[in-house]
């Protein structure tokens, strides 16, 4: 098989998580691009449809669903949705998620539980309903999570302090390993990104508080781009990283690598 036939995603579709903006929509981009088909869900209905039309100027295919993740009832019929309009779920991709800053000791009990079931608990489920009703059946897929170097270690206090974030992206790196030992006997592969920073809605208060710190915190002295997600996404959507799974990869400028 070719290199460029390794990394073509034509036929295949990709249900991508919190796709509607942010690095959900930049990987959208980068999928559909390859060929990919794809379905993205989010809770507002209208960013989707804004994501829609912007990702059909690409010249990619995109089926919005407006869901809200935290109602666990809402997964399956979704995921139902999504085969029932495509056929198949060839790459999932577990991206959505929420943050919320506040000492550990003040952390609202209900701020807590609102990020554990989005970040970790709807990740579960969605892949969940997807391995049983597709890729397990038919003994193929790709998932890839989203994780963050904040789930990789602590995080000084000057920077962030984001007790639920940094817990539930650590399970969801622990999940991709445990997922890619017990789904491995299916052909599936599951493998994670650990993002650094990147400017988006959701990080956009650390940024412009710290910014410049985190960009000083890198050996490359920047915080991540629209593109710098794009190649590594393709690659683990695709056959080209069939012989990858269980792996935690770090997109970061370098910080991960700084004791």
């Amino acid at each position: 098989m070719s290199v460029k036939k390794l990394f073509d995603l034509t036929g295949k579709v990709a249900l991508i998580t919190g796709g509607s903006r942010g690095l959900g929509l930049q990987m959208g981009e980068a999928l559909g691009e390859m060929g990919a088909r794809l379905a993205i869900t989010a809770r507002k209905r209208e960013e989707l449809e804004q994501a829609k039309r912007d990702l059909a100027e690409l010249g990619v295919e995109a089926f919005p669903l407006a869901c809200d993740l935290q109602n666990a009832d809402a997964i399956a019929p979704m995921v139902k949705s999504v085969l029932a309009h495509y056929g198949r779920i060839d790459v999932l991709v577990n991206n959505a998620g929420a943050t919320w800053g506040a000492p550990t000791e003040e952390h609202p009990l209900e701020a807590w539980q609102k990020v554990v079931n989005l970040n970790l608990t709807a990740a579960f489920l969605v892949t969940q309903a997807v391995g049983k009703e597709w890729m397990i059946p038919n003994r193929q897929g790709h998932i890839v999570n989203i994780a963050s170097i904040a789930g990789l270690g602590g995080t000084l206090p000057d920077r962030m302090r984001t007790i639920a974030y940094n817990t539930t992206k650590g399970g969801l790196v622990n999940f991709t390993r445990s997922l890619a030992a017990e789904w491995g006997q299916y052909g599936i592969t599951v493998n994670a990104i650990a993002p650094g920073f990147f400017p988006s809605k959701m990080t956009q208060g650390t940024l412009d508080k710290v910014g410049d710190l985190l960009s000083a915190d890198a050996p490359l002295g920047r915080l991540g781009s629209d593109e710098d997600l794009k190649g590594l996404i393709v690659l683990l959507a695709s056959e080209a990283s069939r012989h990858i799974t269980g792996q935690i990869i770090a997109v970061d400028g370098g910080v991960s690598a700084v004791v």
